[in-house]
């Protein structure tokens, strides 16, 4: 179901100066804090001092009444922001300036900021599904296996010198020796078997801005999407990525889908897997993912994509 905007809306815009490759930043934003003022909104900005401050400062606003606290930065910033969020009425709404924005592509904003405020001012709030890996929520996917470790050994500073370049060059360096391994996975209690190059736990569908690893996946129904892509060596992933971009899942064996509300990994006999949670290294196995229904509000700009609701399903 979906609300409209609560007259007087408040929100507090929270920036990572140090996120995307933005100049001028801060004139942008006030730039933007003029545009919704003048459309009857109380904006105030705050910036962001150090990895975790944004969860904190999202924390207080929804402590203090906000109305909603927008993310100004990439899916990290997004990440932190919401993770302050969850489970009261405060909504989440963001601005792209990060590397990749997977979060305002799945809401079909511009990623010229003036332009996604535009739309921003025409959103409706409606609340959401979430994940959570371990102690920490995520809102588009956890990872685990090659991607997380392709994400632990990227430096901030690649990624704001290059972007989403730093992905790739960083993906082909580590490809020729990553291997698949045989972990303890449980998905809703149920073992799968089989080396396993990565495993994709999606509460949203895009991943990376390009692919969609969970592509049946809805934001309202309770359930994350669990990709499973098994193989010797990454050498053969290139054909399961084909697989993917067709989603025929159920033609090849070493791709497997599920849904489920809860998964298991742990590595055997010591072993152990990196885990990244929307874009950012969390950790290592073991570790379990859950989902949490219906514990974030967003606003929802009119181009978002509609199919991430299950009514828009049928």
């Amino acid at each position: 179901m979906f609300a409209s905007l609560p007259s007087n809306f408040q929100v507090l815009i929270i920036y990572n100066p140090a996120a995307g490759q933005s100049s001028d930043l801060k004139s942008t934003l006030d730039r933007v804090a003029n545009l919704w003022r003048d459309r009857g909104w109380q904006v105030q900005i705050a910036a962001t001092t150090a990895p975790g401050d944004a969860t904190t400062k999202a924390q207080q606003a929804a402590q203090a009444g906000y109305h909603a606290v927008i993310a100004a930065g990439g899916d990290g910033t997004v990440n932190e922001v919401m993770n302050g969020l969850i489970g009261t009425t405060t909504a989440l709404g963001t601005l792209p300036l990060g590397t990749v924005n997977i979060w305002a592509r799945e809401m079909g904003l511009s990623m010229d900021m003036l332009k996604a405020a535009e739309s921003m001012s025409k959103s409706e709030l409606t609340q959401i599904d979430v994940g959570i890996a371990g102690n920490r929520y995520f809102l588009l996917m956890a990872g685990i296996g090659f991607d997380a470790a392709v994400t632990a050994s990227i430096s901030s500073v690649e990624k704001k010198r290059l972007g989403a370049i730093a992905y790739v060059k960083q993906a082909i360096q580590l490809a020729w020796n990553f291997r698949g391994v045989s972990p303890k996975l449980r998905i809703d209690g149920k073992r799968v078997r089989g080396k396993i190059l990565m495993v994709i736990i999606g509460n949203s569908q895009l991943y990376g801005g390009v692919v969609k690893f969970t592509a049946h996946a809805t934001i309202d129904d309770g359930l994350l999407d669990v990709c499973v892509i098994k193989g010797q060596g990454m050498l053969s992933a290139p054909r399961r990525l084909i697989s993917i971009f067709a989603r025929h899942y159920n033609r090849d064996p070493l791709v497997q889908y599920f849904q489920a509300r809860q998964i298991e990994i742990r590595g055997k006999r010591g072993k152990v897997l990196p885990v990244q949670v929307d874009g950012d290294y969390l950790g290592k196995t073991p570790m379990n993912f859950r989902v949490v229904p219906n514990s974030l509000w967003i606003m929802v700009p009119p181009n978002a994509d509609r199919s991430l609701w299950q009514a828009a399903r049928g």
